[in-house]
């Protein structure tokens, strides 16, 4: 018999792993109830992402979003791990199914009711600074004081001045509605490769080069299905690798289990991939696909 434990992490697992518009009267249910919930224990949170961009833009929920995006910083606002716990707990005792898994830049909660899924990012702050998926980084200034607006019949909390936080997140080009193109804006911004100093390229060398088995391996196939030697494949924020005769290229990616954008190159053909699942020590493969050639997500299949 499947133990609840198990269901669970099989219901977070489908819901982190597939795209899956929102159902926009359940997202707006759900997020109500986080807010309730927050309220009630004096914790402070903002619309951050997608769900900060459909408020300010267009006053509603973006109909091909997947998801509900809140944020909060850690160190601001008075809250620290041990509020994220609390939080937590009290959620899963009001039927979401929820876990905790700390990273280096956050940390990151998702709460799935309703077949609807809240990513609840808990920011750190290095310097002046927080790092948001696929590596943008947003002065943390904009988290201090934060703004109040009404969205979906409730007052809610946004970064502040939310206009900057959005030019940041997404471009300057952030008052066009784009339901892929954002991609393109996003990763422009982002250094391929900013890993600083010795150290970052040291832990490059040693995981590709001395510690295979740490390193993620991708096989970049051509639209036939054949393996590409020497293409690029840039791991958005973290590095460049390039692929063997054999079609391989290892790649370094910091956290163990993590979502990854990528940038796979070779003769006239690019493809950017926003949102990949890559976890250390596994392979995968891709293939271009012709009949959609941007705006894939979730594409790299497991070897």
């Amino acid at each position: 018999m499947v133990s609840n434990k198990e269901t669970d992490e099989a219901v977070l697992n489908k819901s982190i792993s597939t795209v899956q518009t929102i159902d926009v009267a359940a997202a707006e249910t759900v997020l109500k109830e986080a807010k309730e919930i927050m309220d009630r224990l004096g914790v402070v949170f903002f619309l951050r992402q997608g769900t900060c961009l459909g408020a300010i833009r267009d006053n509603k929920f973006i109909t091909w979003d997947d998801d509900v995006d809140i944020g909060s910083v850690i160190g601001l606002h008075g809250l620290t791990e041990g509020t994220i716990d609390r939080v937590v707990a009290a959620f899963r005792d009001r039927g979401f199914i929820s876990e905790v898994q700390h990273h280096t830049h956050d940390i990151y909660v998702p709460l799935v009711k309703s077949s609807t899924r809240i990513d609840w990012n808990c920011s750190r702050i290095f310097g002046d600074s927080t790092f948001h998926f696929p590596g943008v980084r947003i002065p943390v200034g904009v988290f201090t004081q934060l703004k109040e607006i009404d969205f979906v019949g409730e007052r809610f909390l946004v970064p502040d001045p939310p206009e900057e936080y959005l030019r940041f997140k997404y471009g300057p080009d952030w008052m066009t509605p784009k339901k892929t193109g954002y991609v393109e804006d996003v990763i422009q911004m982002i250094p391929e490769a900013p890993l600083p100093g010795y150290a970052g390229r040291l832990r490059q060398f040693l995981t590709t080069h001395m510690l295979p088995g740490r390193a993620a391996r991708l096989r970049v196939n051509d639209h036939e299905g054949k393996p590409v030697s020497g293409a690029e494949v840039v791991v958005v924020g973290v590095g460049r690798f390039k692929t063997n005769r054999r079609g391989y290229a290892k790649l370094y990616v910091p956290q163990k289990d993590w979502f990854y954008a990528l940038i796979i190159r070779f003769d006239d053909h690019e493809e950017m991939l926003y949102e990949e699942q890559i976890r250390s020590g596994r392979s995968y493969n891709y293939r271009p696909d012709p009949s959609e050639p941007v705006g894939r997500l979730l594409v790299l299949s497991p070897e």
